[in-house]
Parts: C-alpha cells; sequence; structure tokens
C-alpha cells in the first residue's frame, strides 16, 4: 500500500476523516489515528480507543495552551522524544466522569474555545504541547497533526492515538499498511509533510 499524498490527506481532514501519520523508521517508527480536533466525535473517539488501543491525546499551539493556563506535567522532561504533556484535562459541565467516548469528545471540542476555569485538572484528556514550527521544527506526530488541521484550513489542534497490534505491540510499517487497508484509511509520513511545508507556506491563524 503506497502513501497518499498530502494534498490528498487535507482532503481527508477537511472532511472530518481519520489519517494514519507514519514518523520515520529511524524515530519511533511507529503510526497514529489522526484527525482534525474540530471534527472530533463520539464515534471517532470510540474508534481510536478500540482499534488504535494507545493514549488519545489533542495537540495544540503554545500559545493556545497558556490561555487555557495548562502547565507542562513535568518541568524537567527526560523522555526520548521530549514529548510534552501537560497536565490532563476534563471539561467541567457537560461530562459525567469524563472517560467515556461522548465525555472524551466534548473535553476535546470545549478545549478548543474556552475559559481556563472551563476545564478541572486532571482529567481523561492529554494535550500535547505542539513545537510553534511545526514538523519543520519537531518532526513528531503531535506537530504533524496540528499542521495538517492548519493546512486544512480548520482550528490548528489534532487528536491522535498510536495504533497498537491486537497483541499489545507498537504496529510497524507493514501492520499499519494492513490497518489501513483493513479500515479504508489513509496513510502518510511526516516525511512527506515536512517535504510539503517546504513548499507551501502555513497559512495564518
Amino acid at each position: 500500500m503506497s502513501f497518499a499524498s498530502i494534498p490528498d490527506v487535507l482532503a481527508e481532514i477537511r472532511q472530518g476523516h481519520m489519517i494514519i501519520l507514519c514518523d520515520d523508521e529511524d524515530r519511533e517508527n511507529e503510526g497514529d489515528l489522526c484527525m482534525a480536533a474540530e471534527k472530533i466525535t463520539p464515534e471517532a473517539v470510540t474508534f481510536m480507543a478500540r482499534f488504535g488501543c494507545g493514549l488519545i491525546c489533542v495537540s495544540m499551539l503554545p500559545e493556545h495552551l497558556d490561555q487555557l493556563e495548562l502547565p507542562l506535567m513535568v518541568t524537567e522532561n527526560t523522555s526520548l522524544r521530549g514529548t510534552a504533556f501537560t497536565v490532563s484535562i476534563d471539561a467541567r459541565e457537560g461530562i459525567t466522569t469524563g472517560i467515556s467516548s461522548a465525555d472524551r469528545a466534548h473535553t476535546i471540542l470545549k478545549a478548543l474555545d474556552c475559559r481556563p476555569e472551563d476545564l478541572v485538572r486532571p482529567g481523561h484528556i492529554f494535550p500535547l504541547r505542539a513545537r510553534p514550527g511545526g514538523v519543520l521544527e519537531r518532526p513528531g506526530q503531535t506537530e504533524g497533526s496540528v499542521d495538517l488541521a492548519r493546512l486544512a484550513g480548520l482550528y490548528p489542534a489534532g487528536v491522535i492515538c498510536e495504533i497498537m497490534n491486537p497483541d499489545g505491540t507498537m504496529a510497524r510499517r507493514p501492520d499499519l499498511e494492513h490497518f489501513a487497508a483493513k479500515h479504508g484509511l489513509k496513510m502518510a509520513t511526516v516525511a512527506d509533510l515536512i517535504a510539503y511545508r517546504k513548499k507551501h507556506d502555513l497559512p495564518k491563524c
């Protein structure tokens, strides 16, 4: 299965569809389910939880997270790839326990347009602080999901979830190709997104 072009992937993102975003084989060598945060639905959360099996996170720009007064989870990040988790969140209103698909979708949508007091901490959604320069600054799915949303003309935030195999191991390229074919999803690489960004300016927020 070949990778889709970035314009084809952007069309999927714009329509609210999920895609698989893969990083380099010499990096994490993993694929994430990825979609625009403003298009999230309970059904999409259920799909990510059931078939992706990874952690469901929402990637956002630093200025937005600062407005929400969401600090980083740790002051000294010692993780291998420097993934910038903030404190976890739930919406203050409109949810029950926070973990259901409907609750998590509601929290993600709320986080896109709310005040700090509209969120409670900790919660069941894990925001990620994307680098301002996107994939040109850090070649990861966190930045890639934000870049894809922005390039699609949507709010610059993405929802991502790592894809695992049924046996609990991480899905690699052949596994991801099978997963994509089974579920009818397009695949793209961070490397192709970097190349695309070098040729095309991001739209202004």
